[in-house]
């Protein structure tokens, strides 16, 4: 089957970064779904697997954790699918990624695409819904209809969790939404998610904040750059706030959420498959739902640009813009 990966840890402008490769079809176990892939999209955990990763000696690894695809075969244990679902999901970052032809996932974590959307257009979705979903409800505990009186700045708004955060905090809680974006296209790209207010994170989030009225907030979603807004985060959140955090970063020091008693959390969508918890079968399950917000109109698709067909030139542009920090929403790709 075809499908793209890496052999060594390049930078996207050195050759070979990524290649184009022909290897063994999988075979599904006992809870897969095996799944012709029809759309993907990149994500920045791509690029930071990429370069920083090396796949086994003498092998190549295989990156993707988004598709969109046809299920082709199903595993001796699989109740919930079967040949011929159109299906979405982010799969496992400790199993070969869904850039090939071909790719297995657990069950648990898939669920059946939305039918108002294009393969392209859905690939967009699933790993930031996941990690949205989980920030907002799981993490930062903001009941689903709650949030009265309460405020969330999301800083990165414009990004690919952003985009989605910003609709499942509108759609499903009370709260006041203010997000960051820097761009003029950008900020208007977050109103037109539903964003009550966009603030401009080139410049100290507090004081924006205080410029545009809405003083201190009660909960922080912090997407992107946590370490260079880390100070203005803590200045901005309320007394017995909270901080969620996606990024990776060197150094964090907790220490300096003690004095407003500021609770800290950390999300990570990976957790549940990496770990094979016993509420795994929950991104499935907040899949279906987000799939059913989509088709009701509620929701729409975060695909920003297209970067054609799955293969390894395509795939090298789409990294390397995602790399630049300029991609809005998120970069999908269809069909090989």
């Amino acid at each position: 089957m075809k499908a793209i990966g890496y052999r060594q840890n390049l930078a996207c402008d050195q050759p070979g970064a990524l290649l184009d490769l022909d290897l063994p079809a999988p075979t599904p176990g006992p809870r897969d779904l095996l799944v012709r892939v029809k759309a993907v999209s990149v994500n920045p955990v791509d690029t930071k697997v990429r370069r920083n990763a090396p796949p086994p000696e003498g092998e190549a690894r295989v990156l993707g954790w988004d598709a969109v695809g046809i299920v082709e075969a199903v595993g001796a244990d699989v109740s919930g699918f079967r040949a011929g679902d159109r299906i979405w999901y982010a799969g496992s970052i400790t199993r070969p990624g869904a850039n090939s032809e071909l790719h297995l996932v657990d069950e648990r974590i898939a669920a059946r695409a939305p039918t108002s959307l294009d393969d392209a257009q859905a690939a967009a979705l699933p790993l930031t819904a996941i990690t949205a979903w989980e920030l907002l409800f799981d993490r930062l505990g903001v009941a689903p209809g709650g949030g009265q009186g309460r405020s969330l700045l999301i800083v990165g708004g414009a990004g690919g969790v952003g985009s989605i955060l910003i609709q499942l905090a509108r759609q499903l809680t009370e709260l006041k939404v203010i997000a960051t974006a820097s761009r003029p296209q950008t900020q208007a790209w977050c109103r037109e998610l539903g964003a009550h207010a966009v603030i401009d994170h080139s410049q100290p989030l507090a004081q924006a904040l205080e410029a545009g009225g809405h003083g201190q907030v009660d909960l922080v979603a912090a997407l992107t750059q946590t370490g260079q807004h880390y100070a203005q985060i803590i200045e901005s959140l309320k007394p017995q706030g909270a901080l969620g955090i996606i990024d990776d970063m060197p150094v964090l020091d907790a220490m300096k959420l003690k004095q407003k008693s500021i609770s800290l959390h950390w999300e990570l969508m990976f957790t549940r498959s990496m770990f094979g918890t016993p509420d795994m079968g929950e991104q499935g399950r907040l899949l279906a739902e987000v799939a059913t917000l989509v088709d009701a109109g509620r929701i729409r698709t975060t695909a920003g640009a297209n970067f054609g067909t799955i293969n390894a030139a395509n795939l090298l542009k789409a990294h390397a813009f995602v790399e630049s920090g300029k991609a809005q929403g998120k970069v999908v790709l269809q069909g090989f």
